[in-house]
């Protein structure tokens, strides 16, 4: 890194670090009653003067979402101004998930019937400003005109102007007969990784940093894949389309891991490749949930690219 054009960058983006809270706050914001009072443990925070603006037009757990997006969302501005000329272009690729992220929330809104204006307050954005600004085309008014769309079908078809409909149209037809989501936004998320690999294909040597980087979140996606699916009984058929390549396994490997019995079984398997992962079987046992597991995988996937940023 001592030689790299990122270690400039670097060095501007360090100071921020201590504003990121510490695990002790985390554990105090568990013990809030109530939104309001998870606002109020916050007001020493960077997120304070965001909360105080969405105060005053979201109520409840809606203020939360908007302050924190909009303090998100300034974080991922600096990290794009920092960057050095050359790797900008790899820094807006990846900043791209947010449109995808943004695209995906409508479009499974309106598959399930959710109310347009909870789904407006997900959206990730800031002051009128959506994170993808910087790597895509959408606006916030953009992503509203797509929120006011009355079906899947009316979303899919505004799409086609922002790039998406050779990604999404093949899928729309299925999507008719069946009313599963899940492959479009999986094409929609296939479509992301390609083009981020696509962006740090030709670089100045750090290139492997981005496709390590990249290799880890959809190892992680996978292996939640792997979970949710034999957590459901999914059988591996109907599960492989949904696979996501370009991580550090392929879907030979996905077979023998999810031929394990169960899902503390196949937990054990994946500790080869995230030793934490067993760590979250006990949370699955008592009540079936898989957050104990993502949480693992997060946490080793978190650990490595730390130890890549120190190498």
């Amino acid at each position: 890194m001592a030689g790299s054009p990122y270690a400039s960058a670097l060095g501007r983006l360090e100071p921020e670090f201590p504003a990121f809270l510490p695990k002790e706050t985390y554990a105090m914001l568990l013990s809030a009653k109530d939104p309001a009072d998870l606002a109020k443990l916050l007001e020493t925070s960077p997120y304070a003067d965001d909360l105080v603006r969405a105060r005053t037009t979201h109520p409840g757990s809606s203020m939360l979402e908007v302050a924190i997006n909009r303090t998100f969302v300034r974080r991922n501005r600096h990290a794009y101004e920092a960057s050095p000329y050359a790797g900008r272009r790899v820094v807006a690729a990846y900043l791209g998930r947010w449109d995808i992220q943004n695209i995906e929330l409508i479009l499974s809104s309106k598959a399930y019937g959710r109310p347009v204006t909870e789904t407006e307050d997900h959206l990730v954005s800031s002051r009128e400003i959506p994170a993808g600004l910087y790597a895509g085309v959408m606006t916030l008014d953009d992503f509203r005109l797509l929120l006011a769309q009355p079906t899947v079908e009316a979303i899919v078809g505004a799409l086609t102007q922002y790039g998406y409909g050779a990604t999404i149209l093949p899928f729309l037809e299925a999507f008719e007969r069946t009313h599963d989501i899940f492959p479009i936004l999986t094409a929609l998320d296939r479509q992301y990784y390609q083009n981020v690999g696509t962006a740090a294909r030709f670089f100045q040597g750090d290139e492997w940093v981005v496709r390590a980087l990249l290799a880890s979140e959809i190892d992680v996606r996978n292996a939640l894949l792997l979970l949710k699916g034999k957590r459901s009984e999914v059988p591996l058929g109907e599960l492989l389309p949904r696979w996501i390549a370009g991580g550090g396994f392929g879907e030979e490997t996905a077979a023998d891991l999810y031929s394990a019995r169960g899902v503390p079984e196949l937990a054990d398997r994946l500790a080869e490749r995230f030793p934490s992962a067993p760590e979250g079987t006990e949370e699955f046992r008592t009540g079936g949930n898989l957050s104990g597991y993502e949480s693992a995988l997060e946490r080793d996937r978190a650990a490595r690219a730390q130890e890549r940023r120190l190498a």
